[in-house]
Protein backbone atom coordinates (compact mmCIF):
# COMPACT_ATOMS: atom_id res chain seq x y z
CA UNK A 1 0.00 0.00 0.00
CA UNK A 2 1.02 3.45 -1.12
CA UNK A 3 2.86 5.49 1.87
CA UNK A 4 0.77 9.30 1.01
CA UNK A 5 2.40 11.84 2.76
CA UNK A 6 1.04 15.55 3.66
CA UNK A 7 0.09 17.66 0.53
CA UNK A 8 0.30 14.51 -1.82
CA UNK A 9 -2.47 14.18 -4.29
CA UNK A 10 -4.12 11.52 -4.27
CA UNK A 11 -7.20 9.77 -6.80
CA UNK A 12 -10.24 8.67 -4.91
CA UNK A 13 -14.13 7.89 -5.56
CA UNK A 14 -13.77 9.62 -9.31
CA UNK A 15 -11.58 12.37 -8.03
CA UNK A 16 -8.45 14.73 -7.37
CA UNK A 17 -7.87 14.78 -3.19
CA UNK A 18 -5.18 17.00 -1.44
CA UNK A 19 -3.75 14.70 1.92
CA UNK A 20 -4.12 16.61 5.05
CA UNK A 21 -1.97 17.18 8.02
CA UNK A 22 -4.13 15.32 9.87
CA UNK A 23 -4.00 11.88 8.42
CA UNK A 24 -2.21 9.21 10.62
CA UNK A 25 -0.61 6.04 8.93
CA UNK A 26 -3.89 3.75 9.23
CA UNK A 27 -6.25 7.06 8.22
CA UNK A 28 -6.23 9.29 5.36
CA UNK A 29 -7.94 12.99 5.95
CA UNK A 30 -8.44 14.32 2.79
CA UNK A 31 -10.19 17.27 0.87
CA UNK A 32 -11.05 17.81 -2.58
CA UNK A 33 -8.97 19.46 -5.11
CA UNK A 34 -10.30 22.97 -5.41
CA UNK A 35 -13.37 21.68 -2.74
CA UNK A 36 -14.59 23.37 -0.15
CA UNK A 37 -13.13 22.92 4.28
CA UNK A 38 -16.76 21.26 4.33
CA UNK A 39 -16.06 18.47 2.10
CA UNK A 40 -13.15 17.17 3.79
CA UNK A 41 -13.31 13.33 4.39
CA UNK A 42 -11.48 10.69 6.14
CA UNK A 43 -10.65 7.13 4.63
CA UNK A 44 -9.78 4.16 6.32
CA UNK A 45 -6.96 1.96 5.03
CA UNK A 46 -6.79 -1.71 4.48
CA UNK A 47 -6.78 -4.83 2.03
CA UNK A 48 -9.40 -4.03 -0.62
CA UNK A 49 -10.74 -7.99 -0.30
CA UNK A 50 -11.83 -6.62 3.14
CA UNK A 51 -14.12 -4.04 1.43
CA UNK A 52 -11.58 -0.39 2.12
CA UNK A 53 -11.21 1.72 -0.69
CA UNK A 54 -7.64 1.87 -1.82
CA UNK A 55 -6.46 5.30 -3.29
CA UNK A 56 -3.82 5.81 -6.17
CA UNK A 57 -1.42 8.24 -6.16
CA UNK A 58 -2.75 11.11 -8.58
CA UNK A 59 -1.55 13.24 -11.06
CA UNK A 60 -1.83 16.00 -13.55
CA UNK A 61 -1.31 15.07 -17.04
CA UNK A 62 1.74 17.17 -18.55
CA UNK A 63 1.64 19.96 -21.40
CA UNK A 64 2.21 18.04 -24.58
CA UNK A 65 4.79 20.12 -27.43
CA UNK A 66 1.23 19.40 -29.91
CA UNK A 67 -0.53 21.53 -27.25
CA UNK A 68 1.30 25.17 -27.71
CA UNK A 69 -0.96 27.99 -27.40
CA UNK A 70 -0.73 31.30 -28.96
CA UNK A 71 -0.18 34.88 -27.81
CA UNK A 72 -3.96 35.14 -27.57
CA UNK A 73 -4.56 31.87 -25.34
CA UNK A 74 -1.63 32.97 -23.33
CA UNK A 75 -2.90 36.51 -22.42
CA UNK A 76 -6.07 34.95 -21.73
CA UNK A 77 -4.15 32.69 -18.92
CA UNK A 78 -2.35 35.70 -17.61
CA UNK A 79 -5.32 37.65 -17.21
CA UNK A 80 -7.15 35.14 -15.29
CA UNK A 81 -3.97 34.29 -13.06
CA UNK A 82 -3.89 37.81 -12.24
CA UNK A 83 -7.59 38.52 -12.06
CA UNK A 84 -8.05 35.51 -9.78
CA UNK A 85 -4.92 36.65 -7.74
CA UNK A 86 -6.82 40.51 -7.58
CA UNK A 87 -10.11 39.23 -6.63
CA UNK A 88 -9.37 36.49 -3.77
CA UNK A 89 -7.17 39.52 -1.60
CA UNK A 90 -10.34 41.49 -1.15
CA UNK A 91 -13.02 41.37 1.09
CA UNK A 92 -15.57 39.48 -1.49
CA UNK A 93 -14.86 35.65 -1.33
CA UNK A 94 -17.24 36.07 -5.19
CA UNK A 95 -15.35 38.10 -7.07
CA UNK A 96 -13.35 35.08 -8.67
CA UNK A 97 -16.19 34.16 -9.84
CA UNK A 98 -17.97 36.60 -11.65
CA UNK A 99 -18.50 36.95 -15.36
CA UNK A 100 -19.18 40.85 -14.96
CA UNK A 101 -17.27 43.68 -13.68
CA UNK A 102 -19.73 45.26 -11.61
CA UNK A 103 -20.18 49.17 -11.72
CA UNK A 104 -19.09 50.87 -8.11
CA UNK A 105 -22.71 51.95 -7.26
CA UNK A 106 -23.85 48.28 -7.87
CA UNK A 107 -21.75 47.01 -4.83
CA UNK A 108 -23.93 49.11 -2.59
CA UNK A 109 -26.82 46.55 -2.24
CA UNK A 110 -23.90 43.57 -1.44
CA UNK A 111 -22.38 45.79 1.27
CA UNK A 112 -25.87 46.27 3.12
CA UNK A 113 -26.46 42.78 2.53
CA UNK A 114 -23.57 41.64 4.71
CA UNK A 115 -24.40 43.78 7.88
CA UNK A 116 -27.69 41.91 7.84
CA UNK A 117 -28.17 38.33 8.78
CA UNK A 118 -30.44 37.04 7.72
CA UNK A 119 -30.09 39.11 4.49
CA UNK A 120 -33.60 40.77 3.90
CA UNK A 121 -33.40 43.45 1.19
CA UNK A 122 -35.58 45.50 -1.05
CA UNK A 123 -33.81 46.33 -4.09
CA UNK A 124 -35.77 49.08 -6.02
CA UNK A 125 -33.68 50.87 -8.15
CA UNK A 126 -34.80 52.26 -11.42
CA UNK A 127 -35.04 49.82 -14.66
CA UNK A 128 -31.81 49.89 -16.14
CA UNK A 129 -29.23 50.29 -13.03
CA UNK A 130 -29.01 46.62 -12.97
CA UNK A 131 -31.16 44.78 -10.03
CA UNK A 132 -30.28 41.62 -11.38
CA UNK A 133 -26.77 41.75 -10.94
CA UNK A 134 -27.17 43.46 -7.58
CA UNK A 135 -29.27 40.53 -6.52
CA UNK A 136 -26.89 38.10 -8.31
CA UNK A 137 -23.86 39.68 -6.53
CA UNK A 138 -25.33 39.24 -2.92
CA UNK A 139 -26.68 35.37 -4.30
CA UNK A 140 -23.03 34.23 -5.08
CA UNK A 141 -21.48 35.82 -1.79
CA UNK A 142 -23.91 34.18 -0.02
CA UNK A 143 -22.84 30.88 -2.09
CA UNK A 144 -19.04 30.77 -1.70
CA UNK A 145 -19.20 32.11 1.98
CA UNK A 146 -20.82 28.72 2.25
CA UNK A 147 -23.97 30.42 3.62
CA UNK A 148 -26.49 28.92 1.44
CA UNK A 149 -26.53 25.67 0.01
CA UNK A 150 -29.54 25.92 -2.15
CA UNK A 151 -32.30 29.61 -3.49
CA UNK A 152 -35.26 29.85 -5.64
CA UNK A 153 -35.37 32.47 -7.71
CA UNK A 154 -39.35 33.38 -8.35
CA UNK A 155 -40.70 35.65 -10.96
CA UNK A 156 -42.87 35.67 -14.14
CA UNK A 157 -42.71 32.93 -15.95
CA UNK A 158 -41.61 35.14 -19.14
CA UNK A 159 -38.68 36.11 -17.41
CA UNK A 160 -37.81 33.03 -16.02
CA UNK A 161 -35.31 32.17 -19.16
CA UNK A 162 -33.64 35.44 -18.69
CA UNK A 163 -32.81 35.04 -14.86
CA UNK A 164 -31.14 31.31 -16.23
CA UNK A 165 -29.42 33.25 -18.57
CA UNK A 166 -27.84 36.24 -16.33
CA UNK A 167 -26.86 33.61 -14.04
CA UNK A 168 -24.99 31.31 -16.07
CA UNK A 169 -23.26 33.94 -18.37
CA UNK A 170 -22.43 36.21 -15.32
CA UNK A 171 -22.47 34.41 -12.01
CA UNK A 172 -21.35 31.16 -13.30
CA UNK A 173 -24.76 29.50 -11.56
CA UNK A 174 -26.80 26.69 -13.20
CA UNK A 175 -29.75 27.06 -12.38
CA UNK A 176 -33.47 24.78 -13.55
CA UNK A 177 -36.57 26.21 -14.43
CA UNK A 178 -39.45 25.32 -12.87
CA UNK A 179 -42.45 25.53 -15.10
CA UNK A 180 -45.56 24.05 -15.86
CA UNK A 181 -44.20 23.11 -19.04
CA UNK A 182 -40.90 21.58 -16.89
CA UNK A 183 -41.76 20.92 -13.83
CA UNK A 184 -42.80 16.80 -14.97
CA UNK A 185 -39.57 16.33 -16.67
CA UNK A 186 -38.18 17.66 -13.04
CA UNK A 187 -40.05 15.15 -10.89
CA UNK A 188 -38.88 11.72 -13.32
CA UNK A 189 -35.63 12.27 -12.29
CA UNK A 190 -36.64 12.28 -7.93
CA UNK A 191 -37.08 9.76 -5.73
CA UNK A 192 -40.36 8.39 -4.28
CA UNK A 193 -41.62 11.10 -1.89
CA UNK A 194 -38.38 13.08 -2.98
CA UNK A 195 -39.40 17.35 -3.99
CA UNK A 196 -37.95 18.41 -6.92
CA UNK A 197 -36.18 21.44 -4.94
CA UNK A 198 -34.54 18.37 -2.97
CA UNK A 199 -32.68 17.42 -5.98
CA UNK A 200 -32.37 20.69 -7.76
CA UNK A 201 -30.71 22.73 -5.39
CA UNK A 202 -30.76 26.09 -7.89
CA UNK A 203 -33.78 26.76 -9.08
CA UNK A 204 -35.89 29.38 -11.14
CA UNK A 205 -39.57 29.30 -10.41
CA UNK A 206 -42.71 31.03 -12.42
CA UNK A 207 -44.47 32.75 -9.54
CA UNK A 208 -48.01 31.88 -10.87
CA UNK A 209 -46.88 27.94 -11.31
CA UNK A 210 -46.15 27.42 -7.75
CA UNK A 211 -48.54 29.95 -6.23
CA UNK A 212 -51.71 27.57 -6.66
CA UNK A 213 -52.49 25.22 -3.62
CA UNK A 214 -51.52 22.08 -5.21
CA UNK A 215 -48.33 23.40 -5.72
CA UNK A 216 -47.66 25.99 -2.59
CA UNK A 217 -47.57 23.65 0.15
CA UNK A 218 -44.59 21.04 -1.46
CA UNK A 219 -42.46 24.54 -2.18
CA UNK A 220 -42.86 25.83 1.32
CA UNK A 221 -42.09 22.64 3.06
CA UNK A 222 -38.96 22.25 0.95
CA UNK A 223 -37.87 26.03 -0.12
CA UNK A 224 -34.05 26.67 -0.34
CA UNK A 225 -32.66 28.76 2.82
CA UNK A 226 -32.39 32.01 0.09
CA UNK A 227 -35.37 33.03 -2.01
CA UNK A 228 -35.36 35.89 -4.59
CA UNK A 229 -38.31 37.36 -5.68
CA UNK A 230 -38.38 39.29 -9.01
CA UNK A 231 -41.41 41.70 -9.66
CA UNK A 232 -41.59 42.12 -5.91
CA UNK A 233 -44.63 44.36 -6.80
CA UNK A 234 -46.89 42.02 -7.78
CA UNK A 235 -46.65 40.11 -4.82
CA UNK A 236 -48.09 43.01 -2.26
CA UNK A 237 -50.92 42.42 -0.33
CA UNK A 238 -53.44 45.09 -0.96
CA UNK A 239 -57.18 45.40 -0.14
CA UNK A 240 -58.45 44.87 -3.71
CA UNK A 241 -59.87 41.55 -4.72
CA UNK A 242 -57.97 39.41 -6.66
CA UNK A 243 -57.27 36.09 -5.89
CA UNK A 244 -53.79 35.86 -8.19
CA UNK A 245 -52.25 38.75 -6.16
CA UNK A 246 -53.89 36.86 -2.74
CA UNK A 247 -51.85 33.71 -3.41
CA UNK A 248 -48.65 35.23 -4.52
CA UNK A 249 -49.02 37.05 -1.56
CA UNK A 250 -49.57 34.12 0.92
CA UNK A 251 -47.02 32.13 -0.02
CA UNK A 252 -44.22 35.20 0.27
CA UNK A 253 -45.58 36.05 3.84
CA UNK A 254 -45.43 32.12 4.64
CA UNK A 255 -41.82 32.13 3.02
CA UNK A 256 -40.47 35.36 5.06
CA UNK A 257 -41.98 33.89 7.94
CA UNK A 258 -38.67 31.29 8.54
CA UNK A 259 -36.55 34.34 9.93
CA UNK A 260 -33.64 32.86 8.96
CA UNK A 261 -34.28 32.72 5.19
CA UNK A 262 -32.48 35.30 3.11
CA UNK A 263 -34.85 37.38 1.21
CA UNK A 264 -34.33 39.85 -1.40
CA UNK A 265 -37.15 41.61 -3.06
CA UNK A 266 -36.77 42.96 -6.64
CA UNK A 267 -38.34 45.59 -8.28
CA UNK A 268 -38.79 49.03 -10.05
CA UNK A 269 -41.91 49.90 -8.62
CA UNK A 270 -42.32 49.10 -4.78
CA UNK A 271 -44.84 52.17 -4.43
CA UNK A 272 -47.68 51.84 -6.90
CA UNK A 273 -49.22 54.82 -4.68
CA UNK A 274 -51.05 52.32 -2.05
CA UNK A 275 -49.46 52.74 0.80
CA UNK A 276 -51.05 49.50 2.15
CA UNK A 277 -49.53 47.56 -0.89
CA UNK A 278 -46.06 48.61 0.20
CA UNK A 279 -46.29 48.51 3.92
CA UNK A 280 -46.78 44.63 2.90
CA UNK A 281 -43.61 44.43 1.34
CA UNK A 282 -41.58 45.97 4.02
CA UNK A 283 -43.78 43.63 6.47
CA UNK A 284 -42.26 40.47 4.28
CA UNK A 285 -38.38 42.11 5.46
CA UNK A 286 -39.37 42.98 9.46
CA UNK A 287 -42.51 41.97 10.60
CA UNK A 288 -41.85 45.57 12.88
CA UNK A 289 -42.56 47.73 9.73
CA UNK A 290 -46.13 46.77 9.72
CA UNK A 291 -46.50 49.46 12.33
CA UNK A 292 -44.64 52.14 10.78
CA UNK A 293 -46.43 55.87 11.21
CA UNK A 294 -48.21 56.46 7.98
CA UNK A 295 -45.51 59.89 7.73
CA UNK A 296 -41.48 59.35 8.51
CA UNK A 297 -40.68 62.86 8.65
CA UNK A 298 -39.78 64.87 11.46
CA UNK A 299 -36.87 64.79 13.70
CA UNK A 300 -39.07 62.47 15.90
CA UNK A 301 -39.39 59.78 13.31
CA UNK A 302 -35.32 59.24 12.22
CA UNK A 303 -35.01 56.16 14.13
CA UNK A 304 -37.20 55.02 12.19
CA UNK A 305 -35.66 56.17 8.88
CA UNK A 306 -32.08 54.99 9.64
CA UNK A 307 -33.76 51.26 10.52
CA UNK A 308 -35.64 51.11 7.19
CA UNK A 309 -32.59 52.06 5.05
CA UNK A 310 -30.76 49.32 6.80
CA UNK A 311 -33.37 46.75 4.57
CA UNK A 312 -34.20 49.34 1.43
CA UNK A 313 -32.36 50.85 -1.12
CA UNK A 314 -33.82 52.58 -4.31
CA UNK A 315 -31.89 54.95 -6.49
CA UNK A 316 -32.63 56.75 -9.78
CA UNK A 317 -30.55 57.09 -12.71
CA UNK A 318 -29.88 60.68 -12.19
CA UNK A 319 -28.73 59.72 -8.42
CA UNK A 320 -25.59 57.23 -9.79
CA UNK A 321 -24.73 58.82 -13.34
CA UNK A 322 -21.49 60.13 -11.41
CA UNK A 323 -20.82 57.64 -8.40
CA UNK A 324 -17.08 57.04 -6.47
CA UNK A 325 -15.42 58.53 -9.10
CA UNK A 326 -17.05 56.66 -11.68
CA UNK A 327 -19.53 58.08 -14.52
CA UNK A 328 -22.13 55.70 -16.16
CA UNK A 329 -23.10 56.73 -19.47
CA UNK A 330 -27.06 55.95 -19.29
CA UNK A 331 -28.36 56.12 -23.03
CA UNK A 332 -30.62 59.33 -23.33
CA UNK A 333 -33.89 58.83 -25.45
CA UNK A 334 -34.83 60.98 -28.28
CA UNK A 335 -38.35 60.53 -29.06
CA UNK A 336 -39.71 61.79 -32.24
CA UNK A 337 -42.47 60.00 -34.73
CA UNK A 338 -41.70 58.85 -38.14
CA UNK A 339 -43.52 57.36 -40.60
CA UNK A 340 -42.50 53.84 -42.68
CA UNK A 341 -44.18 51.31 -45.34
CA UNK A 342 -44.54 47.56 -44.68
CA UNK A 343 -41.81 45.98 -47.69
CA UNK A 344 -44.04 42.71 -49.11
CA UNK A 345 -41.89 40.22 -47.09
CA UNK A 346 -42.80 41.70 -44.24
CA UNK A 347 -46.57 42.34 -44.95
CA UNK A 348 -46.81 38.81 -45.83
CA UNK A 349 -45.66 37.56 -42.91
CA UNK A 350 -48.11 40.64 -40.87
CA UNK A 351 -50.92 38.90 -42.75
CA UNK A 352 -50.33 35.57 -42.17
CA UNK A 353 -49.69 35.97 -38.18
CA UNK A 354 -53.35 38.40 -38.52
CA UNK A 355 -54.42 35.40 -40.16
CA UNK A 356 -52.98 32.83 -37.03
CA UNK A 357 -54.24 34.90 -34.84
CA UNK A 358 -57.50 35.11 -35.53
CA UNK A 359 -58.24 31.14 -36.16
CA UNK A 360 -57.11 30.89 -32.65
CA UNK A 361 -59.25 32.43 -30.95
CA UNK A 362 -62.25 31.82 -33.29
CA UNK A 363 -60.83 27.97 -31.80
CA UNK A 364 -63.09 28.13 -28.87
CA UNK A 365 -63.30 25.15 -26.11
CA UNK A 366 -63.94 26.69 -22.79
CA UNK A 367 -63.86 30.24 -21.34
CA UNK A 368 -59.97 29.19 -20.15
CA UNK A 369 -58.91 27.89 -23.44
CA UNK A 370 -60.26 31.10 -24.95
CA UNK A 371 -58.49 33.47 -22.30
CA UNK A 372 -55.38 31.82 -22.93
CA UNK A 373 -55.59 32.06 -26.43
CA UNK A 374 -56.91 35.49 -27.06
CA UNK A 375 -53.92 36.86 -25.04
CA UNK A 376 -51.03 34.73 -26.53
CA UNK A 377 -52.66 36.30 -29.97
CA UNK A 378 -51.80 39.91 -27.89
CA UNK A 379 -48.52 38.81 -27.18
CA UNK A 380 -47.82 37.90 -30.50
CA UNK A 381 -49.20 40.59 -32.43
CA UNK A 382 -47.70 43.48 -29.88
CA UNK A 383 -44.23 41.86 -30.62
CA UNK A 384 -44.78 41.70 -34.96
CA UNK A 385 -45.71 45.34 -34.55
CA UNK A 386 -42.10 46.10 -32.26
CA UNK A 387 -39.89 44.00 -35.09
CA UNK A 388 -39.03 40.86 -36.76
CA UNK A 389 -36.79 40.16 -33.87
CA UNK A 390 -39.14 40.41 -31.46
CA UNK A 391 -41.90 38.05 -33.91
CA UNK A 392 -39.24 35.76 -33.60
CA UNK A 393 -38.57 35.38 -30.33
CA UNK A 394 -42.33 35.43 -28.90
CA UNK A 395 -42.94 32.70 -31.89
CA UNK A 396 -40.67 30.80 -29.82
CA UNK A 397 -41.37 31.64 -26.54
CA UNK A 398 -44.04 29.87 -24.39
CA UNK A 399 -46.71 32.21 -23.41
CA UNK A 400 -46.70 33.07 -19.66
CA UNK A 401 -50.73 32.76 -19.64
CA UNK A 402 -50.05 28.95 -20.38
CA UNK A 403 -48.83 28.67 -16.43
CA UNK A 404 -52.08 29.68 -15.44
CA UNK A 405 -54.49 27.12 -13.98
CA UNK A 406 -57.90 29.65 -13.72
CA UNK A 407 -59.37 32.41 -15.70
CA UNK A 408 -58.56 35.18 -13.08
CA UNK A 409 -54.73 34.11 -13.43
CA UNK A 410 -54.94 33.80 -17.15
CA UNK A 411 -56.06 38.06 -17.14
CA UNK A 412 -53.57 38.74 -14.86
CA UNK A 413 -50.58 37.49 -16.53
CA UNK A 414 -51.32 38.82 -19.34
CA UNK A 415 -51.89 42.14 -18.89
CA UNK A 416 -48.55 42.24 -16.64
CA UNK A 417 -46.79 41.04 -19.72
CA UNK A 418 -48.55 42.50 -22.84
CA UNK A 419 -50.23 45.70 -21.35
CA UNK A 420 -47.99 46.91 -19.02
CA UNK A 421 -45.12 47.51 -21.42
CA UNK A 422 -47.73 49.74 -23.24
CA UNK A 423 -48.67 52.48 -20.63
CA UNK A 424 -45.07 52.59 -19.31
CA UNK A 425 -42.20 54.69 -20.86
CA UNK A 426 -40.70 51.95 -22.68
CA UNK A 427 -37.40 53.54 -22.61
CA UNK A 428 -37.30 52.58 -19.09
CA UNK A 429 -39.04 48.91 -19.16
CA UNK A 430 -36.97 45.80 -20.01
CA UNK A 431 -37.89 44.41 -23.13
CA UNK A 432 -38.54 41.21 -23.20
CA UNK A 433 -41.16 39.44 -25.62
CA UNK A 434 -43.88 37.76 -23.77
CA UNK A 435 -44.20 34.47 -25.68
CA UNK A 436 -46.71 33.63 -28.20
CA UNK A 437 -47.25 30.20 -27.96
CA UNK A 438 -49.53 28.15 -25.66
CA UNK A 439 -49.70 25.16 -27.35
CA UNK A 440 -48.11 21.86 -25.77
CA UNK A 441 -45.51 19.75 -27.23
CA UNK A 442 -46.40 17.70 -30.06
CA UNK A 443 -49.61 19.66 -31.26
CA UNK A 444 -50.19 20.33 -34.89
CA UNK A 445 -49.39 23.71 -35.34
CA UNK A 446 -46.03 24.15 -33.67
CA UNK A 447 -44.92 23.54 -37.31
CA UNK A 448 -46.55 27.12 -38.33
CA UNK A 449 -45.26 28.60 -35.56
CA UNK A 450 -41.82 27.60 -36.75
CA UNK A 451 -42.55 28.57 -40.03
CA UNK A 452 -43.44 31.64 -39.16
CA UNK A 453 -40.66 32.52 -36.88
CA UNK A 454 -38.14 31.28 -39.38
CA UNK A 455 -39.44 33.77 -41.73
CA UNK A 456 -39.16 36.70 -39.18
CA UNK A 457 -35.54 36.02 -38.42
CA UNK A 458 -35.17 36.29 -42.71
CA UNK A 459 -36.51 39.60 -41.73
CA UNK A 460 -34.01 40.90 -40.03
CA UNK A 461 -32.00 43.31 -42.32
CA UNK A 462 -32.31 47.39 -43.27
CA UNK A 463 -33.77 45.68 -46.99
CA UNK A 464 -37.02 43.60 -45.04
CA UNK A 465 -37.30 45.99 -42.34
CA UNK A 466 -38.40 49.68 -43.58
CA UNK A 467 -38.56 50.65 -39.59
CA UNK A 468 -34.92 49.32 -38.66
Amino acid sequence: MANFGVGALVRLRGRDWVVLPQSEPDLLVLRPLGGTDDEITAIMLGDAQAGYEIPTEGQFILPSADQIGNHRTAGILRDAIKLGFRSSAGPFRSFGHLGVEPRPYQLVPLLMALRLNPVRLLIADDVGIGKTIEAGLILRELIDRNEVEGFSVLCPPHLAEQWQAELRHKFHIEAELVLSSTATRLERVCRVGESLFMYHPFTIVSTDFIKTDRRRAEFLNHAPHCIIIDEAHTVAHSLEKNAGKHQRYQLVKQLAEKTERHLILVTATPHSGKDDAFRSLLALLKSEFADLPDDLSGADNEKHRRELAKYFIQRRRADILQYADSRTPFPARDQAELTYTLTPAYRQLFERVVAYARETIRQTDGDYRYRVRWWSALALLRSLASSPAAAAQTLRNRAGVADAETDEDVDDIGERAVLDTLVEDTSEMFDMPPGGDYLREGDAQKRQLRDMATLAVSLMNPQADQKL
